[in-house]
């Protein structure tokens, strides 16, 4: 099939439907293939336990989660801010809150209700939407080409935008599947590595029985300089949680270069250590460990295993060396979480490979943009607004090179 008239933009996620959107508001015609059954399940899966569409903290502190990939999004952020993405969320009549910790929130918390309500504005805007068409690179006449359950489809569009996602989920859609493809085109590609996920610990065995599913709740992580406020969950083979995914990018290269990473834990970061010891001090030292941090410092299980599990049994002893492991737990990460299990992944497409529309300039009139870049940020609402944001200038970079 030739229509040489049409954009035809690969992935269904919120980066390739923003794409979409921003090119089919100005009269071209769309067609947005995905290879799984239905669109924006990875999205779906993202606002299971309520969406965080964006955050809500001022612009130049927003910029610095991106890390090295802070001058693209100091580009791709100002021109769609997260005012931006709030107001487009009101525009399809789904309107937004903020939260207690300044991450913003859809009213009905789902992302089911935004998706319906943006696939009801894309058809209005005449974007066809074709499901389970695999991409499986170019033909020898530069055609796209697509794996389907009707058999083998080529397409010549106009444009190309690539919005694949990155390598974590595979079961919904995101596999990276699509690296040898441009590998094969002489694109540079970072390698993937799992980002926002957890890391491993080595308990002990009789530490994981008493404390595997506890959480630890208004605790504040340090490494490399950095300290993050937040919760923790205690899993059979390690950590997960905000507050570990918010430094997992240099946790992760720590442990890459390194074989280990050492994190701060603090217990009770809202009081001074000698505040703690203090507390500590007007309990009886004869008390159980766990008694006497239940009734000094209201820490329930298992605070009291998890110290016992890294700290020098002599740190035990008095309220003032207590307390010093009470604000300052190191905790040894030895291991990375596989790809599968991370809420997204560093790598892809280098940055340097791109224009500053995001096409490649190797392969004129192909766009690429979301998680399929070489960026990674923390979750609190940073990935969706990258993903919306880069979707909005690749489709912007469409419109310009068709003008």
């Amino acid at each position: 099939m030739t229509d040489s008239r049409r954009v035809a933009v690969v992935g269904g996620g919120p980066a390739g439907l923003m794409a979409a959107e921003v090119i089919s508001a100005q009269g071209i015609p769309v067609d947005v293939y995905d290879a799984m059954p239905s669109v924006g399940r990875k999205f779906l899966m993202a606002g299971r336990g309520g969406l965080n569409i964006t955050h809500s903290e001022p612009l130049d502190r927003f910029l610095t989660r991106y890390g090295s990939a802070r001058p693209l999004f100091e580009r791709l952020l100002k021109r769609f801010t997260p005012s931006d993405l709030r107001a487009w969320c009101e525009g399809l009549g789904v309107p937004t809150f903020v939260g207690s910790s300044g991450r913003v929130f859809p009213e009905t918390f789902k992302a089911s209700t935004l998706l319906r309500a943006w696939l009801r504005r894309l058809d209005g805007q005449g974007v066809r939407v074709h499901t389970r068409h695999r991409w499986s690179g170019w033909d020898a006449d530069g055609a796209l080409t697509f794996a389907t359950p009707g058999g083998s489809l080529s397409i010549t569009p106009t444009a190309t935008v690539l919005a694949l996602g990155g390598a974590s989920w595979p079961r919904l859609g995101s596999d990276g599947g699509w690296a040898p493809l441009l590998e094969e085109r002489g694109i540079a590609l970072a390698p993937f590595h799992p980002s926002n996920s957890g890391f491993d610990v080595a308990w002990s065995p009789g530490f994981v029985e008493r404390a595997e599913g506890e959480p630890l709740k208004r605790i504040a992580l340090t490494f490399g300089g950095r300290t993050v406020k937040g919760e923790l969950v205690i899993t059979r083979t390690g950590l997960e949680g905000g507050a570990l995914y918010a430094l997992s990018a240099a946790v992760r290269d720590a442990i890459l270069a390194a074989g280990k990473a050492v994190v701060s834990l603090d217990l009770k970061p809202d009081l001074s250590t000698a505040q703690i010891a203090g507390k500590l001090g007007r309990v009886s030292s004869g008390e159980s460990l766990a008694n006497r941090l239940r009734k000094a410092l209201t820490l329930g299980p298992p605070t009291g295993a998890l110290i016992r599990e890294f700290a020098d049994p002599a740190d035990l002893a008095t309220p003032g060396r207590l307390a010093q492991v009470v604000k300052a737990l190191p905790v040894p990460l030895t291991g990375l979480r596989g790809l599968d299990r991370a809420i997204s992944s560093a790598g892809g497409v280098r940055l340097d490979a791109l224009d500053e529309h995001l096409m490649l300039p190797r392969l004129p009139g192909v766009f690429v943009c979301g998680e399929m870049l070489d960026w990674e940020a923390p979750t609190g609402g940073y990935l969706l607004q990258g993903c919306f944001a880069s979707g909005v200038a690749a489709g912007e970079g469409v419109v310009e090179r068709l003008k």
